[in-house]
């Protein structure tokens, strides 16, 4: 039977959990998800567990926050002037928006709070900060 090598086009289901069991994703109501083993696409240790699996293979993998998509950082989060957004932008609290930088790639936010005056921004991931969990497996090797 073959087993995923690094170069390898494989085919994953997944689960991911958080630490607390609460499911962030999952493929079961969609496709797999297809990935070449080693280009680094993936986190570092979903890449390093899939290393030699076997199709049909279940791993169960734990991802620390650090491994993951690192702390929560306090100064990435900003209060802007409202003022200072286009005029005809309405954000709502939760909602995920792109925001250009000067000299910089644009860095998506979500948004915290909105005020008469001022919104609060987030640039940290929605999952900086969590112990991740996965639950693969390894649907085929292409």
């Amino acid at each position: 039977m073959a087993q995923a090598r690094t170069g390898d086009h494989v085919k994953l289901s997944y689960t991911g959990k958080l630490d607390d069991g609460t499911i962030f994703a999952t493929s079961a109501e969609a496709n797999p998800l297809e990935f070449t083993l080693g280009n680094g696409t993936m986190l570092q240790a979903i890449e390093e567990a899939v290393e030699g699996m076997e199709m049909g293979e279940m791993k169960t993998v734990y991802v620390p926050a650090d491994e993951a998509f690192g702390p929560w950082r306090e100064e990435l989060v900003q209060e802007i002037p409202k003022d200072s957004l286009p005029e005809d932008i309405d954000l709502e609290i939760g909602e995920r928006v792109w925001v250009d930088q000067p000299g910089a790639d644009p860095v998506m936010v979500s948004v915290m709070d909105v005020s008469d005056s001022t919104v609060t921004l987030d640039a940290n991931h929605p999952l900086a900060g969590e112990d991740l969990v996965f639950d693969l497996e390894l649907v085929d090797v292409i």
